[in-house]
């Protein structure tokens, strides 16, 4: 029996994606940079390739905010400050949010019958202007951001910190259900619970990484939960 979810945020609740093409937008624009389609497509290559590497360990959160910008102004030869970019990038990006289709919805229907936590490695800063415009809390019992917990996911660490906060905590009533492979699903599995992979993007996984349940929407995981229960 599941009686405890735990949810990563990004673009598994809120709609990630959006939420940086508009942030990234309006700080290349500050800058006077030119937001092209090609400059905001390697963007978003090279920020994913550096949060691969903060869960692996190789480098810090620190690293990961400018060396985004400095790869990216070095390869398309834009002489900028990394830093600057990163300062205006993260208040635009802490404002406001963007629900994903059937997440608050989603959310609504399971916190009266379920107990609800966000876990995230997001920035605090940002996560917290957004999980506040959200209204996150109204339907967690809590919420857990690495930057403040110490550790990333997907490391044993940061999930024992996690289920320490959680009362009357067990491992075989709790699931977790997330984006990334790499992250979420490998961070459930070493922290011994089930797991649901939200594969939106309908991509084949190829990696060495196997969840217990696969979603292609937020529509399907109520479905899950009833066959478990």
């Amino acid at each position: 029996m599941i009686d405890t979810i735990l949810f990563d945020l990004d673009n598994t609740i809120l709609d990630f994606d959006k939420a940086e093409e508009i942030a990234l937008t309006k700080t290349f624009r500050e800058l006077h940079i030119n937001p092209t389609k090609q400059m905001m497509s390697r963007y978003s290559e090279i920020n994913l390739a550096q949060w691969k590497l903060l869960e692996q360990g190789k480098i810090t959160r620190d690293e990961v905010k400018t060396r985004r910008y400095s790869l990216l102004f070095q390869e398309f030869g834009i002489e900028s400050s990394a830093d600057q970019a990163e300062e205006i990038y993260e208040k635009d990006l802490g404002i406001g949010h963007y629900f994903l289709d059937g997440a608050e919805e989603l959310l609504r229907d399971l916190h009266n019958q379920y107990h609800l936590y966000i876990v995230t490695n997001g920035t605090a800063s940002v996560q917290r202007g957004r999980i506040k415009s959200a209204g996150l809390r109204n339907y967690c019992q809590d919420i857990f951001i690495s930057e403040v917990i110490g550790f990333n996911k997907p490391r044993r660490e940061y999930f024992d910190c996690c289920f320490a906060k959680i009362p009357e905590f067990c491992k075989d009533r709790c699931i977790i259900v997330g984006d990334s492979l790499t992250s979420d699903i490998q961070g459930g599995i070493n922290a011994g619970i089930r797991t649901i992979w939200f594969n939106h993007d309908h991509i084949d996984n190829i990696s060495d990484v196997h969840p217990d349940y696969t979603i292609n929407s937020l529509n399907e995981l109520q479905a899950v939960l009833h066959s478990l229960n």
